[in-house]
């Protein structure tokens, strides 16, 4: 691992300690458990195609009150798509007991609010874990820039509570509530290529595929109506 280490010098200090210590949860294209290896390992392209290493994530969607969605852009030290705009947090369930529990995603559930906090300063109490609502999974593969890329089988959470919101500069770099126009404002800018805008794949995957008709289940209080855990959304 040296070697590496040295290789990736450049890597801020924060973001080199997590990806050598945190080992995410590898799992078959059916999400069964097969496994676990670094974050490292896990986001280099190189091993994603040669091993085709695949782990498990989720990515949050949290709405306010007002039934606007909260977006972060993703800090400029991020090894992964830096300085990139996306859903409220996006991570991974890590290879340790509490985020493996498969009842009632219970495992996933506990990461997504462990990240809330590390990401947006959100404190639990803000989450409840039985509130969010887990709504789907998507199987998707993309590269960032050569060297890095995703290959998850994500977990799509949707939560509906008004929380106090505390970015870490580590992880993120800006974040703001949109409503349904606003969104369709951003898409409309990153597909023009305005101003540097970029949305991550992730977010955009489901954007197109699923957010704004589940949108209406967020406003309507029937959320449990949308979820579908049953199929794995292939969207590679």
């Amino acid at each position: 691992m040296g070697n590496d280490v040295t290789a990736d010098s450049a890597m801020d200090a924060v973001q080199r300690r997590l990806m050598f210590e945190d080992e995410c949860i590898l799992v078959d294209e059916n999400d069964r458990v097969v496994g676990h290896d670094t974050k490292y390992n896990c986001h280099l392209m190189e091993k994603i195609e040669s091993q085709n290493l695949l782990h498990r994530a989720f990515s949050v969607f949290l709405f306010n009150s007002k039934y606007e969605l909260l977006l972060q852009q993703r800090s400029a030290t991020k090894v992964t798509f830096p300085l990139v705009w996306t859903n409220t947090c996006c991570s991974h369930p890590l290879y340790r007991e509490s985020e493996l529990i498969a009842e009632d995603y219970l495992g996933v559930r506990n990461a997504a609010q462990r990240k809330l906090l590390d990401e947006l300063g959100i404190p639990a109490e803000d989450v409840p874990v039985d509130q969010f609502t887990p709504l789907g999974r998507m199987l998707y593969k993309a590269p960032s820039d050569g060297k890095w890329g995703e290959h998850e089988l994500d977990y799509l959470l949707f939560i509906v509570r008004d929380v106090s919101v505390h970015p870490n500069p580590d992880e993120v770099a800006d974040v703001k509530y949109v409503n349904r126009e606003e969104l369709k404002e951003l898409l409309r800018k990153a597909d023009a290529g305005e101003g540097g805008l970029k949305l991550s794949p992730w977010f955009r995957l489901v954007v197109d595929n699923f957010l704004f008709k589940w949108w209406d289940h967020v406003q309507n209080g029937t959320l449990n109506q949308a979820a579908d855990m049953k199929t794995i959304h292939k969207l590679t």
